[in-house]
């Protein structure tokens, strides 16, 4: 009995160090074995490799790329990996750390800089992760997923993220982070899928800046087919996008739900070709209906009469107060 409760102390004491996890460090062109700063890893697709539950890593200021002109390659964050950018190089907590003065940039332009078409397809991905997952303090940019696939194929949705809850649950959280000049046939800057799942990410505190779709959702495309995709979105910026349907934000439920919950958003001077220059939703089948407080609507423009978003949630006046452009939920 003794001998069995000393094997479950240890155990327990196991875990919960493992919980702690590691602290790996990346700084443009270092070579070493990510332990400290002074033997940072080099390559940040190498410390994503080996990168496990409860580990966090910390990024210095510069761009990274994928280590090879494989248009498939892509930033994969694990399952329980919380990855910081925002760092000079010398901090020795995250206290310290500044990410609007330390620029990091997470970049899918591994090609000529002339063209898209040799681009990542999709600068950033996840796939059935948790909440425990955090990617904090980053510009993503330069994404292209302009391939010809499927809807749900990372080669032609999610320029700058797909987010993937394909048969599971994908629920990270993102912070402090900018998705700027992406492009994607579906979700220009973010697609998430849940596609006979759930897709749940927690989006705080970012700005989608410049992102353009060919088809639908210049800046975030949120697709539910037989599964639930709420994203929850506070505090973020949505400019200057473009697509087709959902300048902005599109949600798209089939047998499922695509009801986004926004709080203290701002939508501002995106474009929506046909319909929705701000958000735009669209079911067949299943249930979109976004929970939208405390967000500004200006300037948002659609081809097709005015944007049609802003204008429902004016004139919802049982469910809205709407002044000067600001929404908000009662």
């Amino acid at each position: 009995m003794r001998t069995f409760t000393i094997l479950i102390l240890v155990f327990l004491v196991a875990a919960g160090l493992r919980a702690e996890g590691n602290v790996l460090h990346v700084k443009q062109g270092a070579s070493g074995d990510g332990t400290s700063w002074a033997d940072a890893f080099g390559d940040l697709s190498e410390a994503l490799e080996v990168a496990d539950y409860g580990d966090q890593v910390w990024v210095a200021k510069g761009v990274y790329k994928p280590s090879t002109r494989d248009r498939n390659a892509t930033f994969e964050v694990m399952d329980g990996v919380q990855l910081y950018g925002g760092f000079s190089g010398s901090e020795n907590s995250l206290e310290q750390r500044d990410w609007v003065r330390n620029s990091t940039t997470l970049s899918g332009e591994i090609g000529a800089a002339s063209t898209i078409d040799d681009n990542c397809y999709t600068v950033l991905y996840t796939r059935n992760v948790s909440e425990d997952t955090r990617v904090d303090g980053f510009t993503i940019t330069g994404g292209a997923a302009n391939g010809l696939g499927e809807k749900g194929d990372p080669r032609r949705c999610g320029g700058g993220w797909f987010n993937d809850g394909e048969g599971g649950n994908s629920s990270p959280v993102l912070v402090n982070c900018t998705f700027v000049n992406n492009f994607g046939r579906d979700g220009g800057a973010v697609y998430n899928y849940a596609k006979d799942g759930i897709c749940q990410p927690t989006i705080e505190n970012c700005k989608f800046l410049n992102n353009k779709a060919d088809l639908d959702g210049g800046a975030m495309y949120n697709v539910s087919q037989r599964g639930v995709c709420n994203p929850i979105l506070k505090d973020c910026k949505v400019a200057n996008n473009e697509a087709t349907y959902g300048g902005g934000i599109l949600n798209y439920s089939q047998q499922g739900e695509s009801s986004p919950e926004i709080m203290g958003c701002s939508f501002q001077d995106n474009i929506g070709y046909v319909r929705g220059g701000s958000i735009y939703s669209s079911e067949d089948g299943g249930k979109c209906e976004p929970s939208v407080a405390s967000t500004y609507f200006s300037d948002n423009r659609a081809t097709v009469g005015k944007d049609i978003y802003e204008e429902k949630m004016i004139n919802k006046t049982d469910e809205t107060v709407a002044s000067r452009g600001r929404v908000t939920k009662l």
